[in-house]
């Protein structure tokens, strides 16, 4: 009998150890344990230690922390016909763990499909040049459209980037024609300002000079000072024609 009663005392110990052992979990800073008991949720536990009915309760942990989601390449046709390759980065996280395990059946996939879907559905509505030029707003229009669903799931999405667009080749050297084009126009709209402006300070240099023609005389005399640096050129002028007024101008100069 004793012997009975100490193996007894050894089972009820092992089981008491064991459904101790079973009843506690430790669950991260990051993490989240949705609990269903007999198949209905009962609550969310943690972090730290928390402790659990042994073979009747269910623990679900789930993870708070940002995650990164890789949106392949999709194949896009922009409102004007042309097709196009556009990936993305998304960044979320869970808000509240219980509804993204009992809303959705797999919160990760159903997270990425929704994404695939409302980066073509955005992108589509809108021609290749605001793609190209406005991703900041489109990218800030496919966070907002993929929020209106994840909320429900208790998910928030955090940031969306448009990471690379592909061209076809044909579209590539299109573009570089227009840029080529347009870059050109410029150059040709900035000469012709320039001569506009050359032409506008000559007229008033030429209302000058005929106001006081000794100004142009000194013009002459500054340009022949600069033409006799060149030492290998004869410079002939027109030396008898007001001979006095050029003796003036060449004293002043001197002065």
């Amino acid at each position: 009998m004793a012997l009975i009663e100490i193996i007894i005392s050894l089972i009820v110990l092992v089981l008491l150890t064991v459904t101790g052992i079973l009843s506690i979990k430790i669950l991260r800073q990051y993490e989240r344990g949705v609990v269903f008991r007999f198949g209905r949720l009962i609550g969310l536990k943690g972090p730290g230690i928390i402790s659990i009915v042994p073979f009747v309760d269910r623990i679900t942990r789930v993870d708070l922390r940002v995650r990164q989601l890789d949106v392949p390449k999709q194949t896009i046709i922009t409102q004007d016909n042309i097709s196009v390759d556009v990936d993305a980065i998304i960044y979320y996280h869970v808000t509240d763990a219980g509804r993204a395990i009992v809303e959705v059946e797999d919160y990760e996939a159903a997270t990425a499909l929704i994404a695939q879907t409302t980066l073509r559905d955005v992108l589509g509505q809108n021609e290749l040049d605001t793609i190209l030029s406005a991703r900041e707003s489109l990218n800030q229009k496919i966070q907002t459209s993929l929020e209106e669903v994840t909320k429900s799931w208790g998910i928030q999405v955090d940031i969306v980037t448009i990471r690379d667009i592909s061209l076809p080749e044909n579209m590539l050297r299109a573009i570089a024609r227009q840029a080529e084009a347009e870059r050109e126009k410029r150059a040709r709209i900035i000469l012709a300002d320039g001569e506009q402006q050359a032409s506008e300070r000559m007229c008033e240099a030429a209302r000058l000079y005929e106001k006081t023609p000794i100004a142009l005389k000194l013009r002459e005399f500054q340009n022949l000072s600069e033409i006799a640096k060149e030492r290998n050129l004869i410079v002939v002028t027109n030396s008898t024609e007001n001979f006095g007024t050029t003796l003036g101008c060449i004293k002043g100069m001197n002065r």
